[in-house]
C-alpha cells in the first residue's frame, strides 16, 4: 500500500478548524490544487472535487466516515474497490490549546501494485494543504 501523511499544529480549537474543513464552498480559497468542491461534508454524502489541473473532470468522493468535530474520511476509486484511496482528516486537541491537524491517505485494492506506480509523490501537496488550512484558520 502507498500512503502519504501531513501534520501541523493550528492555534485554534477543533470546532473552529472543523467549521473550515466542512465548508466545501470555501475550499478553493485556501486548499491548494482545489478548483471547486461541490456537496456537503456529512456522513454518506457524495462530493464532486474539481482540481486546478483538471477543472472539467470531477472526482467523486464519498464521505465514508465522519465524527464531528474530530475526523472524517473521503473515499474514492474504481468500482469493486479494485483501486481505492481513503483520505482521513483528524483533529486532536493539545494540552497547550492548539489542535493537531493530521491528514493521511492510503491507497489500496487489487490493482494498487499497478496504480501506485502512476501516483506521484503527494508529500508537497499534502504539506501545502495543511499550511493553507493553518493560514485560513489562524487568519
Amino acid at each position: 500500500m502507498k500512503s502519504f501523511v501531513a501534520t501541523t499544529k493550528i492555534a485554534r480549537p477543533p470546532e473552529a478548524i472543523w467549521a473550515v474543513l466542512t465548508d466545501a464552498t470555501s475550499y478553493s480559497d485556501w486548499a491548494t490544487g482545489v478548483h471547486r468542491l461541490e456537496g456537503r461534508i456529512e456522513n454518506g454524502a457524495v462530493l464532486k472535487l474539481f482540481t486546478v489541473s483538471k477543472p472539467e473532470r470531477p472526482m467523486k468522493l464519498e464521505v465514508s466516515h465522519l465524527e464531528s468535530p474530530k475526523t472524517f474520511t473521503l473515499s474514492g476509486g474504481l468500482p469493486l474497490n479494485l483501486f481505492r484511496g481513503d483520505r482521513t482528516v483528524t483533529l486532536t486537541p493539545q494540552p497547550d490549546g492548539t489542535t493537531e491537524f493530521k491528514m493521511s491517505e492510503v491507497f489500496s485494492g487489487l490493482l494498487s501494485p499497478i496504480m501506485n506506480r502512476m501516483i506521484p509523490d503527494l508529500t508537497d501537496s499534502f504539506k501545502a494543504y495543511a499550511e493553507g488550512l493553518k493560514q485560513k484558520c489562524e487568519g
